[in-house]
């Protein structure tokens, strides 16, 4: 409907961006009448997600002219940024934001620079940026996914990792059954949304593909070449973090830093 009232592409869009806005608000009415009032953080995220994506698309005119390297330093920054988010959910882990960065930036990497050599993902900026930054944002997820859950973990059971550590066990001994359950955890998320590709939903890589007048089956092989990539580079991101993290908890004298309250 909005098409008849709209011709300019611009003016649709942010046509079509205040209807989605009014709707989120709607449900953040409906969710406040119930007794849930995210009212401030809901509006907020709405505000910043609108600017923030407005100016990275004004920026993304003028970046995708420039060189393959400049698209590298773009994802090593969006790296950065990212490990300083699972640092925000990891908060009362020591050495959160260099175990993440280290994790993002080892699987992300790694994943990123073998798939581009390999002509997976295309060296172009309008490819390399958009995939690239999707593996990042997914090795993020995931980080902060066992991050938080592998501390909740170890205070849960500090008796048990305090006694493992009297009877003689190392510290990655006594925290691997904790450090295991954290990972299983964050790649859940990943498992199911490729175990339901393609008949609970269909991803916004082939939605896009589709749209701009890709073959059906291509894109859907190019899809599952990137549900394969995110759930990759998760379990690497993930094994890294909580196998770094270990290095972070413990005492010189290979006693549990953290406990079940600080």
């Amino acid at each position: 409907m909005l098409n008849h009232f709209f011709t300019d592409p611009i003016y649709l869009s942010a046509a079509q961006a205040l209807v989605a806005g009014l709707m989120a608000l709607g449900m953040m009415l409906i969710a406040s009448w119930s007794g849930i009032h995210l009212e401030k953080e809901i509006i907020i995220a709405l505000l910043r997600g609108l600017v923030q994506v407005v100016a990275v698309g004004a920026v993304l005119l003028y970046i995708f002219k420039g060189p393959a390297i400049l698209g590298f330093a773009i994802l090593a920054g969006m790296m950065v940024l990212a490990a300083k988010t699972a640092e925000k959910r990891a908060k009362g882990l020591p050495g959160a934001f260099r175990v993440g960065l280290y994790g993002i930036g080892i699987g992300a990497g790694a994943v990123i620079l073998l798939m581009t050599w390999a002509g997976v993902i295309d060296t172009k900026l309008t490819a390399l940026i958009p995939i690239g930054s999707m593996i990042i944002a997914n090795s993020m997820n995931s980080t902060s996914l066992a991050l938080d859950r592998f501390q909740g973990e170890v205070r849960s059971h500090v008796g048990h990792i305090e006694t493992a550590l009297a009877l003689g066990a190392s510290p990655k001994t006594a925290i691997r059954p904790y450090a295991q359950a954290a990972v299983k955890a964050s790649l859940i998320p990943r498992i199911d949304s490729l175990r339901s590709l393609g008949i609970v939903w269909i991803p916004g890589v082939m939605t896009g593909m589709l749209l701009g007048g890709s073959q059906p089956v291509h894109a859907a092989f190019y899809q599952f070449v990137v549900m394969a990539m995110i759930l990759t580079v998760s379990g690497l991101t993930s094994l890294i973090s909580t196998l770094l993290i270990a290095g972070y908890i413990f005492t010189p004298a290979e006693q549990l830093a953290l406990s079940a309250s600080n």
